[in-house]
């Protein structure tokens, strides 16, 4: 055979591999979505540079937890979860510097306190927002109200 049908070969293979990536990318959005409560969800794992350490991703909540699922993943299971219990919302602001370029069209960066984790950041929609928001105020009956987390 000759060696321009080996890297033609090659260059097809490569090229079905990507497809085949991508499908299984959408079929795994789509199923993660299948139950709704899913919204776009970039979750900040390095803080030390200014405007780095971003991932995209999605959110879904679950009970009471926010899982968070890597965007560019073919894993089911999510690779952050937070527990609605152990989160308190400080404050959001605009990306700024290279944060614009890193993060979704229009998102706001959220500062949120974990119990657990520490300080956290994460970046979603405004209206994703409103429903984060009204998500962690809607605690079961019989939570303490007064309580300082």
């Amino acid at each position: 055979m000759p060696w321009w049908q080996w890297l033609l070969d090659a260059v097809v293979l490569l090229v079905g591999l990507v497809v085949l990536l991508a499908v299984a990318l959408i079929v795994r959005r789509r199923v993660l979505s299948r139950h709704g409560g899913t919204f776009e969800l970039s979750y900040r794992v390095r803080s030390e540079r200014i405007g780095r350490g971003w991932l995209l991703g999605l959110g879904r909540y679950s009970g009471e937890t926010l899982e968070w699922f890597r965007i560019f993943s073919l894993s089911p299971r999510p690779k952050r979860t937070w527990q609605r219990s152990e989160l308190t919302f400080v404050g959001r602001r605009a990306p700024s510097g290279p944060e614009e370029m890193a993060l979704y069209p229009d998102h706001l960066v959220i500062a949120v306190t974990s119990r657990r984790d520490g300080p956290l950041e994460l970046a979603m929609s405004p209206a994703s927002l409103t429903g984060f928001q009204a998500w962690l105020e809607a605690r079961p009956p019989g939570t303490d109200w007064n309580q300082r987390r």
